[in-house]
């Protein structure tokens, strides 16, 4: 796999996520406009981050039945067809909740499958960079999702947003499949008595790396969700209005997200050189230190909490591709994608209960005229409970394996 074909793929994908923090950018307003709650917005994030947690499973088991080629092609034509579907037709709580959970159903398949066609193809000296690399492209693409529905937000409001983040994927989608073009499709034989549960039960590095992936995502993805939201009510509390901390808030969360594609590249590139095991308990500990505070600090200048945030993110994102790596290394290629299946819906069914469940917190919390920073510490700190066993499964990795 060429270095070209690795930045060509990468560029697809960042159109194709392009509709990932739409609704995230969008909270303050939505609730203002819409006259919902914070629960019933959390619904709709959680409601995407639900059909992505089965999508990912279905095309990550589908991998090991047609090749994870095939599976990519099938995820870019249907979730072109899906994010268009979103961006025309999403125009009330009822309709965003539907059309933005058929976006979630059917991008499994550029995540997880792709880092197949990785494992199968990139040398194994360069597989930690060059999944930081796909990981990176992630981050960019929330990076261009936050930053167009802001700019969108600015110039007319979130029909714009849901528009300019809903019609690119299709582009991405062609550019993807042109992309792949020439890598072969790859069925993988399995040997006999050699499944997803006869490995789970024999490889303990592989139970680890799942159920630690698992507390990450929830730890992560509630981040991302209510971070906007976060920074948008300090800058509320500094005076401004609704419109303008919303505006603010996506330009530093931008921002935030590039790190992360920064942050996903070097500590993949880190991890080649430390070992997985030693660079997935630090980032994972920085992270949790972070989840735990961050929420009380609501009334602190809000540029400086944005430097904050800044940081968390860095080290809550740092640990994704190393774990997808390990999981590469250490999972026999005949159940790679089952096992990356399984990894996936628990992962993104955690990642997915979090944001409703932060989201039911702060109306919970408001509804008993609680202090803002009683309500966002409290929020983020639930946050931080997946932090911290994310920490604990990696101390768990055994010291000396291919982990080092």
């Amino acid at each position: 796999m060429s270095q070209s074909t690795v930045l060509i793929i990468c560029v697809a994908r960042v159109l194709l996520f392009l509709p990932f923090m739409t609704i995230a950018g969008c909270i303050p307003i939505l609730i203002e406009e819409w006259n919902i709650g914070a629960a019933k917005v959390g619904m709709i994030v959680s409601g995407f981050y639900f059909t992505y947690a089965f999508s990912l499973f279905g095309f990550s088991w589908l991998s090991d039945h047609i090749g994870a080629k095939r599976a990519v092609l099938i995820s870019a034509f249907t979730t072109g067809f899906s994010c268009v579907a979103f961006g025309v037709f999403a125009r009330d709580f009822t309709s965003t909740l539907i059309l933005y959970s058929f976006v979630g159903l059917f991008q499994g398949g550029v995540y997880t499958p792709v880092i197949m066609l990785f494992g199968e193809n990139a040398p194994p000296g360069r597989l930690g960079t060059v999944i930081g690399w796909l990981i990176a492209s992630t981050s960019i693409g929330y990076a261009a999702s936050i930053g167009v529905t802001g700019a969108s937000i600015g110039l007319s409001g979130w029909q714009l947003a849901f528009l300019a983040t809903g019609l690119p994927p299709a582009a991405g989608a062609a550019l993807l499949t042109f992309s792949i073009r020439r890598l072969p499709n790859v069925i993988h034989a399995r040997a006999p008595g050699n499944g997803l549960w006869a490995q789970l039960r024999r490889n303990v590095s592989a139970r680890r790396l799942l159920v630690g992936y698992t507390c990450h995502n929830w730890e992560l993805i509630g981040m991302w969700s209510w971070a906007p939201a976060f920074l948008a009510a300090s800058f509320v509390l500094s005076g401004a209005t609704t419109v303008t901390a919303t505006l603010l808030s996506t330009q530093f969360i931008t921002i935030l997200h590039l790190g992360g594609g920064f942050a996903a590249y070097s500590m993949g590139k880190l991890s080649d050189t430390l070992g997985r095991r030693t660079v997935l308990i630090w980032s994972a500990a920085v992270a949790a230190a972070f989840s735990l505070g961050i929420g009380w600090l609501v009334g602190v200048s809000p540029y400086l909490l944005a430097l904050l945030v800044i940081t968390y993110s860095f080290f809550a994102i740092g640990d994704s591709p190393v774990l997808s790596t390990a999981m590469t290394e250490e999972a026999d290629a005949g159940t790679l994608g089952s096992l990356l299946a399984l990894r996936s819906m628990t992962g993104f069914l955690a990642g997915a209960a979090s944001p409703a469940l932060v989201g039911w917190t702060i109306d919970r919390l408001r509804m008993d005229n609680a202090g803002d920073a009683t309500v966002w510490g409290v929020s983020f700190a639930i946050l931080g409970l997946g932090g911290l066993l994310a920490v604990w499964f990696a101390f768990r990795l055994p010291a000396r394996s291919r982990l080092d």
